[in-house]
């Protein structure tokens, strides 16, 4: 039986190289982020195994309605990649907008929070039970990048996310892993770079955005007997032991 995935922020950056790694694998993908012309394009090479879900995951009704489509098309759901994210712009902690703080922990919490909440109550209730979330938390879940309070606080967060699915989730064999990513070159980390340059930094050390998605594959690939419950992957030479 073909295995199933939904990836949450697959329209670009990890999300979509972790789709496109799991598709290639032979996996069905659900392809869940805001822009439904980015999914329908992404999906077109893969047939049906490519399934665009149009949602905000910051809209509870909305997760609610993909999710339990996709696991009616496809019969069950055996992993979540809970993706999606925001960084907002850097500051002092007394010049961060409150709308910034905000933004970042309706997406990088409540957003992960309800897509985890969804893929929980489908594998607790598919037959054979049981299946895998994985939460994209950040080197920024342990040691901060400087005024990046809101997501660092939000990905601090996740790692108290991912011990309670994990805890909650052994009666119905239902595993929980976080990967913390550290500067994978993607749009997001480019944007991040060009605020810490304008303060007058060096550049980041990054990797290739493909070396995540074969470690994301890695721990889904497990069998359910297996868990990887954190995983950091970053570029070898990136201030992260011994930085803050």
């Amino acid at each position: 039986m073909t295995r199933t995935m939904i990836v949450t922020g697959a329209s670009s950056g990890i999300g979509a190289a972790v789709a496109h790694e799991m598709l290639a694998a032979g996996w069905t993908v659900g392809l869940a982020a805001r822009r439904a012309d980015l999914l329908q394009a992404m999906a077109a090479p893969y047939g049906n195994r490519a399934i665009p879900l149009p949602l905000d995951v910051t809209d509870a009704d909305a997760v609610q309605v993909a999710f339990h489509d996709f696991a009616e098309a496809t019969g069950r759901l055996d992993a979540l990649f809970n993706n999606a994210g925001v960084f907002t712009p850097t500051a002092p902690l007394d010049e961060i907008a409150v709308e910034d703080w905000r933004r970042a922990v309706e997406v990088n919490l409540t957003g992960m929070f309800l897509c985890a909440r969804m893929a929980f109550r489908i594998m607790r209730r598919q037959d054979p039970q049981g299946g895998r979330i994985l939460n994209n938390g950040s080197i920024s879940a342990h040691a901060p990048r400087a005024g990046a309070a809101p997501y660092t606080a939000t990905k601090h967060a996740i790692t108290g996310l991912t011990k309670q699915i994990a805890l909650d989730g052994r009666p119905y064999d239902i595993a929980c892993g976080q990967i913390d990513i550290g500067n994978a070159e993607t749009d997001l980390l480019r944007d991040a770079a060009a605020q810490a340059m304008a303060r007058g930094d060096a550049p980041p050390e990054v990797m290739d955005v493909a070396d995540v998605a074969r470690a994301v594959r890695l721990m889904a690939d497990l069998p359910p007997s297996a868990n990887i419950l954190f995983q950091t992957i970053m570029a070898t030479k990136m201030p992260y032991v011994g930085r803050g």
